[in-house]
């Protein structure tokens, strides 16, 4: 039986929806992904929980009806605090002293109970004046350099290495964990059933959330979230331990929320592995596919003229842009007037890496050939503008990009990263990530064979009507929330 099959009748629920810098403050594929499954279940009420940066001013995406939402902002000022007695003030550090120590032991049961007892602090109010103090400085350097010596002189074969730290070290993983626990002294929204949308910090939201009422949780999962950090740390200036103890921090909350959510249901089979590596219990875990509407997304009639390449994303590191502009040159040379159209926003905090791009295509001269067109308003005619569309992305999800072209006709070129080749199957070409030489192949034969693309699109068509429909995204989902109550309350049998 799947475990999206419940005994008990659907009905309408409340649910408590956590999201991370995406949802309702930002565009891209999972704010799609989100905005999709609110409008597809209206008579489910979604508290939208929204973890950002910084607080943002005003939605980017305009919410239904049956939304409401509030911000956990990581930075800026905190939530005034109350006064703290010395009780709870010595129950904060307490629970703190054993965070670090399981940070430093990567003991995922350790590093929840520690997790939870700063929850049910955070409930009476906020940690930051406890966690910003002298006493607390202290104690991240005492802990951490304890351990570090203590795992030097007993080494354990196979146990990453714990670097000793500086002072310096010390007082910015106490400055990074004050931050990223704000989220634990604010309230959850009260819900029959939690949902994260991705893990990380919006499933921290959710725990809280389960911690707090009581709430279930399911977790879904795009791209895989502790191999995207695996993926960020490496080309940052962060010192190896400052690094060494944000990355143990993300990998026991990401096995915490595997094991703690009543359902995990990832967007492709390419995640399980991971999953069940970390923690999650094989019964839990069920692939849901995003979906789209196949009339949205209809079909194109025609191909533009000459050799053009389309692209559509958000401009981030992790779509390399870069691989792409650069096997672009490669196709220039044997294709001297193709073109390759670049459509999608870039957000903030990634401006220096959008001027990168664009610097690799002026040192390249290609100005002329490569255009940056930004977001636009009807995405299909992103899709229309190429005879192909690539995707150069070394981590994704189930990418809608793919799917979306793939339901117009367009044979994608795309990286063999996460779900990326369950979704193209034969109507694609596939490609390594990085490989320059790869893409650039893959992109020219597309573009002066026509009777290939031309059967390609045909059967990316189909197979999208056949397996990656919105309608059969949002069933499952409609099914997952009842699923997670009756597992909760140990009524669901397998």
């Amino acid at each position: 039986m799947s475990v999206l099959t419940p005994h008990n009748a659907i009905q309408s629920r409340s649910v408590a929806l956590y999201t991370e810098g995406t949802y309702p403050q930002a565009h891209g594929g999972v704010s799609v992904w989100v905005d999709q499954l609110v409008r597809g279940l209206p008579d489910h009420t979604f508290s939208v929980q929204a973890i950002s940066g910084v607080a943002f001013g005003r939605p980017a995406l305009e919410m239904p009806s049956n939304v409401s939402y509030t911000q956990v902002p990581l930075w800026g000022a905190p939530a005034p605090s109350l006064r703290t007695d010395r009780a709870r003030e010595g129950a904060i550090v307490s629970a703190y002293a054993d965070l670090l120590e399981a940070l430093c032991t990567l003991d995922v049961n350790a590093f929840g109970l520690a997790l939870r007892a700063l929850s049910e602090q955070g409930a009476r109010g906020a940690l930051t004046g406890v966690l910003e103090g002298a006493r607390a400085a202290h104690m991240t350097l005492d802990v951490w350099t304890a351990q570090a010596r203590s795992q030097d002189e007993d080494r354990v074969p196979g146990r990453p290495r714990l670097p000793r730290p500086t002072v310096s070290d010390a007082l910015d993983v106490q400055m990074w964990l004050e931050h990223a626990l704000r989220p634990l002294a604010v309230r959850p929204p009260e819900a029959e059933v939690g949902h994260a949308v991705s893990n990380g910090f919006a499933a921290l939201l959710a725990l809280n959330g389960l911690w707090t009422h009581g709430a279930p949780f399911l977790l879904t999962e795009h791209g895989v979230y502790l191999r995207e950090r695996y993926l960020e740390f490496r080309h940052t200036s962060y010192t190896p331990g400052f690094k060494a103890m944000l990355l143990r921090f993300y990998r026991l909350l990401c096995s915490l929320a595997y094991r703690e959510a009543a359902l995990v249901l990832p967007g492709s089979h390419y995640n399980r592995r991971w999953e069940e590596r970390l923690g999650a219990d094989p019964d839990k875990i069920q692939c849901v596919y995003n979906g789209i509407d196949p009339d949205v997304f209809p079909e194109a009639e025609s191909e533009p003229e000459g050799s053009v390449v389309s692209w559509v994303g958000r401009v981030d590191p992790l779509k390399d842009l870069e691989t792409l502009i650069r096997a672009f040159d490669l196709v220039r040379r044997r294709i001297p007037q193709a073109q390759l159209r670049l459509f999608g926003g870039t957000p903030a905090g990634n401006e220096d890496y959008e001027r990168h791009c664009r610097n690799v295509t002026s040192q390249l001269h290609l100005d002329g050939n490569v255009s940056f067109e930004g977001r636009v308003p009807d995405i299909t005619d992103a899709y229309r503008a190429g005879q192909v569309v690539a995707l150069t992305s070394v981590s994704e999800g189930f990418p809608y990009t793919v799917i979306e072209s793939m339901a117009m006709g367009r044979p994608p070129v795309a990286t063999r990263v996460g779900g990326v080749p369950e979704a193209v199957g034969e109507a694609g070409l596939i490609v390594r990530p990085r490989d320059v030489m790869g893409v650039a192949s893959a992109l020219s034969r597309l573009l002066q064979d026509r009777p290939l693309r031309t059967r390609l699109g045909r059967a990316a068509r189909e197979r999208v009507i056949e397996l990656f429909t919105l309608d059969g995204c949002l069933e499952a989902y409609r099914r997952a929330y009842p699923v997670a109550l009756a597992r909760a309350a140990g009524s669901y049998d397998l």
